[in-house]
């Protein structure tokens, strides 16, 4: 058995039928032009047929000492024909009937006794295209692993025919390094005070010098409430040119652009319900650790920053600034930082987090922030799969207690995928949010442009 990590372990804490702890993506494929009826069976036969799983995709709990939470154990045979499993969708076969069905997906906690992952494959859209579902819990896998799973089982060959799937990833080399960091007790002890030291400094930094946005400093909103564990899912796509346009015209970043349209579309929301407060709303942003040589696909390295979203400002302009402004400042707090010192830095801003999985505890104090927003890189050209071409690849991750919702997106050759998670109960309209969405992003382009 493997001890499990104690970041990854606090997702297993942390989940409950009101709160499943799975990270999930929605993919949309348009089938080759010689596909018969019977291509989307024959794939899942095909992918069957391989049935080597590496340790990510074999691993589940194990109960040591008393407690599910602390080691991983490794199941010797996987049921694959349980967890790639096959549906269709009834008529009309709109994305308004594949929403309905992913979100029930979504809403379902994977089960412990078995590897915590599945994949869906779902026919019967009209358009003739066909979608995949697939979930992994977040102490198995954070979200730029995920991604990178992902890509590398698709190609940019539309006629290649070898089928890669994602339990048994051809093995590749790590590149070189030109220092080894220090291993063994002396190596974890300096680590560690090093770590402490750059924690008190870039505190320090943060809050004399750049102001640094800290947790608790964000208004209770209608989306800061406690939840429940039905999931409604919302998705759509933006060309990434528009907001290339906006960011190349105001001189900030992609990202920066992002979140301005984020808060607008949650200013625009909250206007709608009466229920704008007079304070910003404040997003986590989370920042992934992860080299680009980086092929480790266990476990959780993301970072995270605050970020100021100025809900509190009418001009879509102004918002920008105070956006870009906000992510700027808190970026400076962690330069010159390695991995180990930023997760310190970050666990120190995010670890009220901890203390809201307490029961009553979010309904007694402010929201430590009030949404998460995630941008993750993705495939830069057209991708296939077994001849199927990618059209979209929206993720799906998790709403948290007093988080009513979750904003998520990835890029997709000249797309942004943006995916929406709400609680159900909360924001029975969520699919207002990406209306919202694009009036905001036109706003940004009137203004900059």
């Amino acid at each position: 058995m493997d001890l499990i990590a104690p970041l990854d372990a606090l997702f297993l804490l942390a989940e409950s039928r009101e709160h499943p702890m799975h990270v999930g993506s929605l993919q949309l494929f348009e089938p080759p032009e010689d596909a018969g009826p019977d291509y989307l069976r024959e794939l899942r036969e095909t992918l069957l047929a391989d049935n080597t799983v590496r340790p990510t995709f074999s691993r589940r709990p194990a109960t040591w000492l008393g407690a599910p939470q602390l080691a991983w154990t490794q199941d010797d045979e996987v049921d694959l024909d349980y967890h790639l499993q096959h549906s269709a969708l009834p008529a009309p076969g709109g994305m308004d009937q594949l929403l309905d069905h992913v979100s029930t997906l979504h809403s379902a906690l994977l089960d412990r006794h078995r590897p915590m992952w599945e994949m869906h494959f779902i026919e019967g859209l009209a358009d003739g295209r066909f979608a995949l579902y697939a979930k992994m819990h977040h102490a198995l896998i954070d979200g730029v692993s995920a991604q990178r799973i992902m890509q590398r089982t698709l190609t940019t060959d539309p006629f290649a025919t070898d089928v890669t799937v994602p339990w048994n990833l051809p093995r590749k080399e790590r590149a070189p390094r030109t220092a080894q960091p220090k291993t063994g007790l002396l190596g974890a002890l300096s680590s560690a005070s090093s770590s402490a030291a750059a924690l008190l400094k870039a505190t320090r930094t943060g809050l004399l010098e750049q102001q640094l946005t800290l947790p608790f400093e964000a208004p209770r909103t209608l989306l800061n409430v406690p939840i429940g564990g039905a999931r409604k899912c919302a998705v759509r796509s933006w060309s990434m040119d528009r907001l290339k346009q906006v960011k190349k015209a105001t001189g900030t970043t992609l990202n920066d652009v992002v979140l301005a349209m984020s808060a607008g579309a949650l200013r625009a929301y909250l206007v709608e319900h009466n229920a704008l407060p007079d304070k910003p709303l404040i997003a986590m942003v989370p920042v992934s650790l992860r080299d680009e040589d980086d092929l480790d696909t266990q476990g959780v390295k993301v970072a995270a920053l605050l970020c100021n979203l100025g809900t509190d400002i009418e001009d879509p302009a102004e918002r920008l600034r105070v956006v870009s402004d906000s992510m700027r400042r808190n970026k400076q707090v962690y330069e010159g930082l390695g991995p180990l010192q930023t997760l310190a830095v970050s666990g120190a801003v995010v670890s009220p987090m901890a203390a809201m999985l307490l029961p009553g505890f979010a309904s007694m104090t402010a929201p430590p922030f009030n949404i998460v927003i995630s941008n993750v890189p993705g495939p830069r050209e057209s991708m296939y799969w077994n001849g199927a071409r990618l059209d979209a690849v929206f993720p799906l991750s998790i709403p948290l207690d007093s988080q009513a919702v979750n904003i998520t997106l990835t890029s997709n050759a000249d797309n942004l995928d943006f995916g929406l998670v709400g609680c159900r109960r909360t924001l029975p309209d969520l699919h207002r949010l990406l209306d919202h969405l694009e009036d905001s992003l036109s706003a940004l382009e009137d203004a900059a442009l």
